[in-house]
């Protein structure tokens, strides 16, 4: 039995635009086995949610280490984990402070969502730009290289000093998506941006500055194929279906053509444009669906209401 344990972006060389192509991860517990399958533009997805939506356990030593208690856990949370697994996961994240030896070289980033929604954070150095991809940045610029305190102190400073935030929330992000300026402007927003926080006093000394390059990754998550005014799909319950045509995909968002009911199409049903926050299939067996149409809730988005609080971890 397979179990969807949510989005992956991997290194898809000349695979994919930029080196990038997002996925999705599969468990079997049974066989002790893991696999990913692709999610490019034009894949037709038709599955349905099968059983209950269980916790995935532990990621340790490239395995998952499977829920001692198979816990049942809430379809419309983003999180993949129960508590008591939520917290073993936490006492090995760098995020949570936990492990301030590390001795590994980390990258201090700037991120760069929209107009104004522009984060700092830091991620290790060996990853590279795949955490930028993994949260969804439109485009991004490298601040510095170093320890991991040093590293810590910097995302501080330029919180304190140029109220530079650290996330962003879900909603946020996706309506900057939809309304995004030239690449010259979100070039020029992110060069004063660095030039600013490099002008601070205060800059950690065992922190080596790196000069401005931009990279962007609009072409690698096709942001030029989701269409003005997208749905959002809801959580999964058992028996739901969703039958429809990948458009697009960034961060944990995946953008779907759908068909759904009503309309004049019958039993084909119609069409409509919705983002899926691929994390909430982790923990789901999917089966291949059984109609044709998506049976999970689309609702329209009104951008700039309460946000749920999807906010998605700094590393």
């Amino acid at each position: 039995m397979w179990r969807c344990t949510g989005p992956r972006w991997s290194d898809g060389g000349a695979r994919a635009a930029g080196g990038y192509e997002q996925r999705l991860g599969w468990y079997c517990a049974e066989r002790g086995e893991a696999r990913t399958s692709a999610l490019p533009a034009g894949k037709v997805l038709a599955f349905a949610a099968e059983g209950e939506r269980r916790c995935l356990g532990v990621w340790r030593g490239g395995r998952w280490i499977v829920c001692p208690y198979a816990a049942v856990i809430d379809g419309a949370a983003a999180r993949d984990q129960c508590a008591a697994c939520a917290r073993l996961d936490r006492s090995r994240l760098v995020a949570a402070d936990t492990m301030a030896d590390d001795p590994r070289p980390y990258g201090v980033y700037l991120a760069y969502f929209g107009p104004g929604l522009l984060k700092v954070g830091i991620t290790a150095a060996a990853r590279g730009p795949a955490r930028l991809v993994e949260q969804g940045a439109v485009a991004y610029a490298w601040l510095g290289r170093g320890p991991l305190m040093a590293a810590r102190r910097a995302e501080a400073l330029l919180g304190s000093a140029l109220g530079v935030p650290d996330r962003f929330a879900k909603a946020a992000k996706r309506a900057a998506r939809g309304a995004l300026p030239p690449l010259a402007e979100r070039r020029a927003e992110l060069a004063r941006l660095h030039a600013r926080a490099r002008e601070l006093d205060g800059w950690p000394e065992t922190l080596a500055p790196v000069d401005f390059v931009f990279g962007d990754h609009s072409v690698v998550f096709g942001l030029d194929r989701i269409p003005p005014g997208a749905g959002e799909l809801g959580a999964l319950t058992a028996g739901a279906e969703i039958v429809g045509e990948v458009l697009a995909g960034a961060g944990p968002d995946v953008y779907l053509r759908l068909r759904v009911p009503g309309g004049s199409g019958g039993a084909e049903g119609e069409e409509a444009v919705a983002v899926l926050d691929a994390r909430l299939l982790s923990g789901w067996v999917l089966a291949p669906a059984v109609g044709r149409v998506t049976t999970v809730p689309v609702r329209e988005v009104l951008y700039g209401e309460a946000d749920d609080g999807g906010q998605e971890g700094l590393f």
